[in-house]
């Protein structure tokens, strides 16, 4: 078995905190999820999570203008400076101070980002690796409180930096004549957000209170308004003195505060995000209401405009709700949202690509592996949701919850269509679906029963008792004929659900069994216990095969508030959660800790260890705490000093009436890592564990596939024309792909010969299948090589069938590309053919005659003629006598018909 998985998605977790950031093509956001970022490509409709990690949660991220860099800083200042476009890490860097804002100019020359109260101008860094890219350019003070947010101009000579002292600055990078440091002022609450014009005429300002300020720039006592960065002399060439003055103010009417707001200068749009879930859209500068849409019930955390102005995204931090909505159509673009609670049990479909989750928020989502899309939201629970289950068809599945109820979901009409309960309420902990889908098993915590129901009725077949402690795990035998249960009273029951005269087998532990998992083939079970032991049994013979002690290997960090040390702890240090690889010769375990282990079954060797996440923000990560940061007040990790991490409503004590100030002594709550859940894919090739984080996916599809050509010589535009004109076609279209120039691709694609082209489709490497096929995607509506196109499509979909179908999600928007085209030039031809319809039989019949004529003219006559004129006379007799017989029945037909007619005239 392999054992080389690598992290491939997060997904169930869509936003935490931050900001969010649009690539310069405006295609795709950038969404910060704990400590890592994920890009969602809104035209190709799938995610991608960055292969990189920060120490802590992600507090800002932003994004060259070129889309070539991407810095990623944690609470603490961590900087991870990226290549966005490689996926590759170039440098760590620490800022040392908490990062309020941080933003590149418009150039790519500088970023500045605001530390505290004071405003940091760096030059940018290069795209290769330095020993020490950052360089910092000069630092600027003057606020007296912490920076809130910074813009630039668009000459990238200015920028401003916005605070909660209520005042906005202006800067300049380098000393220019004329320009000295300037403060607005005027706003009665902390500045949100500042901006210039796109004509750098107005700077428009905006603070908490909804208040929105226009300021213009003009000479002093001259009634004429100026372009900021032209600063105008009298006639004896001195300078002359200029001011910022307030045109207009104006006020958003809300009663809520404004909690985020973004600026697009190309189309003058303001958007302000409020405290109460509404978000609006403004026209500036006269603050015309264009637009207001209540999106969300918790506030909206952050706001980004996409360079177009067509898109705007809105996170949600509170519900974890990442939003993209298109003002002009009034339409989503994108609407995801992540439990709102911790995920606690996954599921695989049958053919690995889709996962349903559920949550301790009483949501069940399914999401799709390949995209990392959430598709669709069931929301029938009224408690949380403790296990999920699909059956074999894939078209429907199963979850049970803390509600007493065992939900059925039709993924065809998305809805509930069955409910099962119990005689009497208890809470449903554990759950299994036989292999046939016709019984269906949950197991519970109080009355330490397992009930079974039909899937066809609904009716409540049996109860199973036997069990004197809660029921933690379920499994159904391969063939279904025996059901698998774990308890807390030490044992794990084998039942034989359609014959109850049997003995029900019992397999007894040292220790409570908190997870149990049948090997696919049904013939070996094993038990996780609380001790830290795998136990394997053989069912046929309900006897111990062996044992793994994982105790060791699954110990994880030490928490904020524990005494002990990790190693003297005895928390954490059993596996909650089990699983067989899809061959049934590995193991794969985690529980309340850090690390998830893979075991092969045969020798019991631990073949890898994964850490689920490297986020100091969570509990139970460092394996030792610094000393330094324990207070008197407790861990210093848990106290918010700032208030930036907290929201104003936590701290106001609604409990008794005129209260003003809340509890003091309130803290943060770090959560603790650990893996509730985890499923192999039934390919064999991912795995995915229900963590802190969200919904983790570890693959063995690596986006470098491997390529033998790679070991040739040089590839050049050269090599490849010499390759094409040797005849070696192959070779020359792979390796024009990977210089990945149109044009070449293009010359060495039409200079195939259409004869080989059912050959070279055979043996074309799935690596560039892709590619090849958007490429005739992108020129088949342009192309007169009709014919030859569809030789190519034909050919690689027939050859390549199993991968495309394998791939069928993530070939899709390809797949549609050939699809709109074929159909394209089909009815342009067709449409074409029916209006020349006539024309075409003219010509035709023309043809022939005249070739008729011209044998006439010389007179030749040849045996094809006459064996030609003997099978016209046949037709023509035939056609004769079809013809006679014809009107002999239309006569007889008449005659019967007069006959009847004049009968009953006649007795009429």
């Amino acid at each position: 078995m392999k054992t080389s998985f690598k992290f491939s998605n997060l997904c169930g977790t869509v936003y935490k905190k931050g900001n969010l950031v649009f690539t310069p093509d405006g295609n795709s956001v950038l969404s910060p999820v704990g400590n890592r970022v994920t890009v969602f490509d809104l035209v190709n409709n799938r995610t991608e999570t960055l292969p990189f990690e920060n120490k802590r949660d992600i507090r800002r991220i932003v994004l060259s203008p070129n889309g070539n860099l991407l810095l990623s800083i944690d609470e603490l200042g961590q900087t991870v400076l990226v290549n966005f476009r490689k996926r590759s890490v170039l440098n760590y860097f620490n800022l040392k101070d908490k990062v309020r804002d941080i933003q590149f100019s418009p150039d790519g020359a500088y970023f500045a980002v605001g530390l505290g109260r004071n405003v940091e101008v760096w030059r940018s860094p290069g795209l290769t690796r330095e020993f020490a890219p950052f360089e910092l350019h000069r630092k600027f003070t003057g606020h007296y409180d912490d920076i809130t947010h910074i813009s630039w101009s668009p000459d990238s000579r200015f920028f401003l930096a916005s605070s909660k002292d209520m005042t906005t600055k202006i800067f300049s990078v380098s000393k220019i004549d004329g320009f000295e440091q300037t403060t607005l002022s005027g706003h009665r609450y902390a500045v949100v957000g500042a901006w210039f014009s796109k004509d750098m005429r107005a700077i428009y300002t905006v603070s908490t209170d909804g208040a929105v300020c226009v300021r213009r720039f003009r000479p002093f006592g001259v009634e004429e308004n100026l372009t900021f960065g032209e600063f105008p002399r009298d006639d004896e060439g001195n300078l002359m003195r200029t001011i910022w003055f307030t045109e207009s103010r104006h006020y958003t009417m809300q009663t809520a505060k404004v909690q985020s707001a973004a600026f697009n200068p190309s189309t003058q749009l303001l958007v302000l995000g409020f405290t109460n879930g509404v978000f609006g859209i403004w026209e500036m500068p006269d603050f015309n209401k264009i637009h207001s849409l209540s999106i969300s019930r918790k506030a909206i955390n952050t706001v980004a405009i996409n360079p177009s102005g067509e898109w705007l995204a809105f996170g949600s931090s509170k519900l974890g709700q990442l939003l993209v909505w298109e003002w002009q159509s009034e339409t989503y673009v994108l609407k995801q949202q992540g439990h709102f609670y911790d995920m606690s049990c996954i599921a695989y479909s049958g053919d690995g690509q889709y996962i349903a989750t559920g949550g301790d928020d009483a949501k069940v989502k399914v999401w799709n592996a390949l995209t990392g899309y959430c598709f669709i939201t069931f929301t029938e629970h009224s408690s949380a949701v403790t296990a999920v289950q699909f059956t074999k068809g894939n078209q429907v599945f199963l979850s049970a919850s803390l509600d007493g109820t065992v939900r059925a979901y039709d993924l065809v009409r998305y809805r509930n269509f069955r409910i099962f309960t119990s005689p009497t309420p208890v809470q449903f902990t554990s759950l299994a679906v036989d292999p046939s889908g016709e019984i269906v098993c949950a197991g519970c915590q109080d009355t330490f029963e397992i009930y079974m129901w039909s899937m066809q009725t609904g009716k409540l077949l049996d109860v199973l008792s036997g069990h004197e402690g809660p029921i933690s795990a379920l499994a159904f035998r391969a063939d279904g004929l025996s059901l698998a249960s774990g308890s807390w009273d030490n044992t794990v029951r084998l039942w034989d659900i359609f014959d109850r005269s049997k003995t029900v087998e019992q397999l007894t532990h040292s220790h409570e069994v908190m997870a149990i998992a049948y090997r696919p083939d049904g013939k070996e079970i094993c038990a996780s216990t609380l001790d830290g032991q795998i136990h394997f049994w053989d069912v046929a013979k309900a006897e111990s095969t062996g044992s793994i002690e994982g105790r060791r290997d699954i110990s994880g960090g030490r928490k904020a508030n524990d005494r002990r040390t990790a190693a003297n702890s005895s928390s954490g240090k059993s596996f909650s959660t089990l699983c067989y690889s899809a061959d049934g010769t590995a193991v794969l375990g985690g529980g309340n800790s850090k690390y998830i282990c893979l075991y092969d079954r045969q020798s019991g060797i631990l073949l890898r260890k994964f850490q689920i996440s490297m986020n100091q923000s969570l509990d139970g990560v460092q394996e030792k705490l610094n000393s330094k940061l324990m207070t008197e007040a407790g861990p210093a990790d848990l106290i918010d000093s700032d208030g930036i991490d907290s929201d104003t409503e936590k701290h106001v004590d609604r409990s008794l009436p005129g209260v003003r100030s809340g509890d003091k002594s309130n803290r943060l709550l770090k959560p603790e890592v650990r893996a509730r859940a985890l499923r192999f894919s039934p390919t064999g090739r991912q795995w995915a564990a229900a963590s802190t984080e969200g919904l983790l996916i570890y693959s063995l599809d690596d986006n470098m596939v491997f390529d033998p050509y790679e070991l040739d010589e040089d590839v050049t535009p050269d090599t490849v024309r010499d390759l094409a004109r040797k005849g070696d076609y192959l070779r020359a279209l792979v390796n024009a792909f990977r210089l990945n120039e149109n044009y070449l691709i293009r010359e060495v694609y039409q200079s195939i010969p259409p004869l080989d082209v059912a050959l070279l489709t055979k043996d074309f490497p799935e690596a560039y299948l892709e590619r090849l096929l958007k490429f005739i995607a992108s020129i088949i509506e342009s192309s007169q090589l009709l014919e030859f196109h569809l030789r190519w499509i034909s050919g690689l979909l027939s050859n390549h069938g199993v991968f495309v179908k394998t791939r069928s999600v993530a070939l899709q928007p390809v797949l549609r590309t050939l699809q709109r085209g074929v159909t394209r030039l089909h009815q342009d031809i067709g449409t074409t053919c029916d209006k020349n319809h006539y024309t075409l039989d003219y010509l035709l019949v023309q043809g022939k005659q005249q070739a008729e004529a011209e044998k006439e003219e010389s007179g030749d006559i040849t045996m094809q003629d006459v064996f030609a004129s003997f099978d016209e006379n046949d037709s023509e007799l035939a056609e004769n006598s079809e013809e006679q017989d014809e009107e002999e029945h239309e006569e007889k037909g008449s005659g019967l018909m007069d006959v009847d007619s004049s009968e009953v005239l006649a007795r009429a």
